[in-house]
């Protein structure tokens, strides 16, 4: 099947300048040539023409009967038909002439082919520096190393025993004073409000499983702290071992260093707890132990309003790629404005390198504009956490000075969090 080779397409015309100086002339009219056109290398008008006169079909017929008038630049438009004939004379081809559907149909593949550049050029322009690469490379390698989704090596755990005497209601707490009422009051409110069911997977296949007591009693209140505190602590060590691995970190005074770790653990450990955690059955899925939300009597809605539960399903909504979570842990971690951070200036400029290292690969690796504001809303999910991280801490300090539960690396973190 021939295509036409008109100005419409890039395939069928050839550049005249790239010819001889002989080939440049438009074999109808002597005019310049642009390229062939109709298999005959013609210029614009004779090629216009010749398309024009073959659609009409129309009998042509030479005004001055003469039918051999002569073809030229400035004569052409005065005898349509000899230089109709010239045209065929030469060698155009009517079949070589597109319908207008198909002309219309090749534009608007060559508009295509022309956006397609166009955003290959502005990706590349945008494109991820070798630093950049390098900086993923290295997040992606510490995470790799010190986080495992399956929480294989996590076996060092205790168990909820709701019939347990070291679950009983704390001493402080059997008082009727106003004070210590109070203080219960606070610590219903912080721990009741969420319940978790829990299932442990044995190698031999057997499952068990915990649910929190219906009861009020007070002892479902301190079931799950002691296993709680064990997760947190197993989540905090890969944190900092995390952190260890990165060079940005590493080449920070010792003191920034620890003040940055504490200051973003909890953070870090959110960022981590969100890859595992399924939204549709409402589960953190961690190998051989499944955590649980459980509905409360106020139903689903009344549970997402506690703050950590909303950031997970706000997270999880957005579906990020491992790359953007490392670098989101690495924005969180080098936070310049941590209680006792003292090369502020420097951790600044980091955090924000990672941050255009985000921007960047969004930009590289998202359709756009479909994610065009990907950015600015984990920029703002990074911000609801640091909200979370506050108000959590404040539950775990109230709950550690009634009833202490947290294991020597939770109590620094508190400790230093809220100096």
């Amino acid at each position: 099947m021939h295509s036409e080779a008109d100005s419409t397409s890039a395939n069928s015309t050839i550049n005249a300048d790239q010819g001889n100086e002989d080939l440049q002339i438009c074999r109808v009219c002597g005019d310049k040539a642009t390229g062939y056109h109709f298999n005959v290398m013609t210029c614009e008008g004779c090629k216009g023409f010749f398309r024009r006169a073959m659609k009409r079909n129309a009998r042509l017929r030479c005004p001055f009967q003469k039918g051999t008038c002569e073809i030229t630049r400035k004569t052409r438009r005065q005898c349509q038909a000899c230089r109709l004939r010239k045209c065929l004379e030469t060698g155009m081809r009517k079949d070589m002439i597109m319908s207008d559907a198909a002309v219309e149909e090749r534009r608007a593949l060559i508009r295509r082919k022309k956006r397609e550049q166009f955003e290959t050029q502005r990706a590349g322009a945008k494109g991820l520096t070798e630093e950049q690469q390098t900086m993923i490379r290295e997040l992606m390698t510490a995470q790799m190393k010190t986080f495992d989704s399956t929480f294989t090596h996590f076996t060092d755990f205790r168990l909820p025993e709701v019939l347990s005497s070291g679950l009983e209601i704390p001493e402080s707490l059997q008082t009727q004073s106003r004070e210590e009422a109070a203080k219960w009051s606070k610590i219903r409110e912080d721990l009741c409000s969420v319940k978790l069911s829990l299932q442990l997977r044995g190698e031999d296949g057997s499952i068990w499983n915990y649910k929190p007591p219906a009861d009020n009693s007070g002892k479902e209140i301190f079931s799950l702290l002691p296993h709680m505190a064990d997760v947190s602590t197993y989540m905090f060590r890969g944190i900092i071992n995390f952190a260890k691995v990165i060079s940005y970190f590493r080449d920070l005074p010792i003191e920034d260093q620890i003040s940055l770790l504490k200051g973003a653990a909890f953070e870090l450990c959110q960022l981590r707890f969100n890859t595992v955690f399924n939204a549709e059955t409402r589960t953190w899925e961690c190998g051989r132990l499944s955590y649980c939300l459980e509905d409360p009597a106020g139903g689903f809605q009344q549970l997402l309003l506690e703050p950590v539960l909303k950031f997970h399903y706000m997270l999880k909504r957005l579906q990020l790629h491992k790359e953007e979570y490392v670098l989101m842990q690495a924005i969180a971690l080098f936070s310049p404005d941590r209680p006792g951070v003292v090369q502020r200036r420097l951790v600044d400029q980091l955090q924000e390198r990672f941050a255009v290292t985000l921007k960047a690969y969004i930009e590289c690796n998202r359709p756009q504009p479909a994610h065009r504001f990907l950015f600015l809303k984990i920029m703002a999910v990074l911000t609801e956490l640091r909200s979370v991280n506050a108000q959590h801490t404040q539950k775990l300090l109230r709950i550690q000075d009634v009833h202490p539960f947290a294991t020597p690396l939770m109590q620094e973190l508190l400790s230093i969090t809220n100096s």
